[in-house]
This record gives C-alpha cells, sequence and structure tokens, in this order.
C-alpha cells in the first residue's frame, strides 16, 4: 500500500516542526505545510494530499473551521483537527462536514495514528459508496435487491427506463406480479433455490411494461442469507429474443420449403400416350433416356411373355403365312 501523504496546516513554526518529525515516525509522508487557513486550499490543490492534519484555531483571516470547509467544499480530502478540548466550542456553525477527526495537542503518537487511519478509512468508505451509488445509477443493466418476502427493496432507473413503471410502483407490489403469467411457476423455483442459498445463472424471464407489453430479462443473482435479501442484475434482451423467433420461423419456412420442393421432386411428369417423362429443363425424354441421366442403370433389352404372346407371335406367324 503506498505511503499515505498528509498536509500540515499550523500556525506554530515549533509545533508544526514538531509534527512533521512525529508524522514521519509513524510511516507517513509529509506532503507540505503552511500556517495560513487562506493558503491551506491552494497547497491541498497542488500537493493533493491523502489527508489534511489543522489546526482548529489558525490566527489570521481563516480560522480551522472555516478553512476546513473551503477545502472540503473544493477537493474530496478528509481533514482531522488538532487542538485543544476547549477549541471545538469556539467553532462557527458554518464549520466542515463530517467526516473528521479530532485530536488534542500533545496527544500520544497511537492516539495521533489512531484518529489519522480512522479518518481515512472512513473516508474511504464513503468514496467507495459514492462510487457504487454512481455505477448503481447511471448502469444500463437492471439492479436490484429482493428481499426474501417477494418485494422489491431497492432499484436502480434503468429499471424507469426499461419497464416504464416508478421505481416506487414496482416496490408497491410482489415482484412477481410484474412476471409473465406463463414465466410464473418457473420463476417462482428459481427464486426458492437462490433464497436456499444457490444462484440464477443466466436465467431468463419476462416481465410487464406499464404499456401492456413484456421485455425479456436476462438475470444473474445471488443471495445475502443474512440480510434475507437477493442480489440481482438483469440485462433487457428483448431484441436478441425476437431476432432469435424470427430466426426460428424463417428456418422453418425454409424447412417447409425444401420438404415440398423434395416431394415435388420425387413426382415425375409422364406423358400419358407414349409415356416420355418430363425433366427439369422442361425436355421430354424417354424413359431409357431420363433413367439413364439420372442414375447409373443401363438397359438391356428383351421381350416379356406377354409381349412375345401378343406382338412377337402374330408377327411371326403373320410373316411364315405370308
Amino acid at each position: 500500500m503506498a505511503t499515505r501523504r498528509i498536509l500540515i496546516v499550523h500556525d506554530d513554526d515549533v509545533a508544526a516542526a514538531a509534527l512533521q518529525a512525529t508524522l514521519r515516525r509513524l510511516g507517513y509522508e509529509v506532503a507540505g505545510t503552511t500556517a495560513s487557513g487562506g493558503a491551506a486550499l491552494t497547497l491541498a490543490a497542488s500537493t493533493e494530499p491523502d489527508i489534511v492534519l489543522m489546526r482548529m484555531l489558525l490566527r489570521g483571516e481563516l480560522n480551522g473551521g472555516v478553512a476546513a470547509t473551503a477545502i472540503r467544499q473544493h477537493l474530496d480530502i478528509p481533514i482531522v483537527f488538532i487542538g485543544t478540548d476547549a477549541d471545538s466550542a469556539n467553532v462557527t456553525d458554518t464549520g466542515p462536514e463530517e467526516p473528521y477527526g479530532y485530536v488534542v495537542a500533545g496527544c500520544s503518537d497511537r492516539e495521533l495514528h489512531a484518529h489519522l487511519e480512522l479518518a481515512l478509512c472512513r473516508h474511504d468508505r464513503v468514496t467507495t459508496l459514492h462510487q457504487l451509488e454512481g455505477f448503481f445509477d447511471i448502469s444500463q443493466d437492471l439492479f436490484c435487491f429482493l428481499d426474501f418476502n417477494g418485494h422489491f427493496r431497492r432499484l436502480n432507473p434503468a429499471w424507469e427506463t426499461t419497464l416504464g413503471f416508478t421505481r416506487e410502483e414496482l416496490m408497491s407490489r410482489p415482484f412477481i406480479e410484474f412476471v409473465h403469467p406463463d414465466d410464473r411457476e418457473r420463476t417462482l423455483k428459481q427464486n426458492a433455490a437462490v433464497r436456499g442459498g444457490g444462484r440464477a445463472v443466466h436465467f431468463e424471464n419476462r416481465y410487464l411494461c406499464s404499456d401492456g407489453s413484456y421485455r425479456w430479462l436476462l438475470w444473474n443473482a445471488a443471495p445475502r442469507l443474512i440480510e434475507r435479501v437477493i442480489y440481482s442484475v438483469a440485462r433487457d434482451i428483448t431484441a436478441r429474443k425476437e431476432l432469435e423467433i424470427e430466426r426460428a420461423r424463417l428456418v422453418g419456412e425454409l424447412e417447409a420449403s425444401l420438404a415440398e420442393v423434395k416431394t415435388l421432386r420425387d413426382i415425375l411428369p409422364i406423358c400419358l400416350y407414349c409415356r416420355k417423362i418430363r425433366d427439369d429443363r422442361d425436355y421430354w425424354l424417354t424413359v431409357e433416356h431420363y433413367i439413364a441421366e439420372h442414375t447409373t442403370t443401363r438397359f438391356s433389352h428383351g421381350i416379356c411373355p406377354s409381349c412375345m404372346e401378343t406382338e412377337v407371335e402374330p408377327q411371326l406367324t403373320e410373316f411364315e403365312g405370308g
């Protein structure tokens, strides 16, 4: 972890020097020092310290409380005051906002270190929460906290954009009332599995919109059993589902067309009189020619008994008699 940098604002040179030595002994880096509350803001902006250690009652145009407020209004830096117990009563009501620490002048190294680290931890926590809040609010995905009783506890603005309901409307009714009737049974089963300690991964269902339509949502969810809440994130996949449905329809139509073509190909147009067959090029071919062209079959000619009796023998008889 990087060494924390501290800006000292103190109008007593001896006390400021002692603080520098103490802070370096505790493992901190001194970003700079100034005796003026007016200069503190400029120096804080240029040095970008992790924390400011400031005397509460500074001599000059700005006391510590006013100078701290100016710093906090422009820079996201925690401030720890140093002074006497009586000093805190003399700071105006327009003083700085929390979180701040306060240490008594002449405190032990251990106490000073504890106050500094506590202020840094509080500041880091607030910063992290603000970052998460910002991510929660601007995400286009749908974030929610769902309690084990089936009500939304918290929703991000993306819900309103996607479904059209206000967040208040969505939280006023059990979540299952917004799920498509055909999807409710499996949704409740999935919800029960997550409440039992499982997870929902790529679970799909449809949610009601304010205009009566439905949107497809893709879910990932995990429980927080101690808090009896489910943390979930969903993505609107309606466009993808519509493409899948359209693709399935086109594939179905294509398969039907291919089946029809196959059926038509199984039917051979043949002349009622001469028995010639029409091919795909609209040519009329003899049976022998057509079969030879479309198969590997070759013909060896002979005479069947019926034709021998009705055709050949009468011709032979006529020839012999003639």
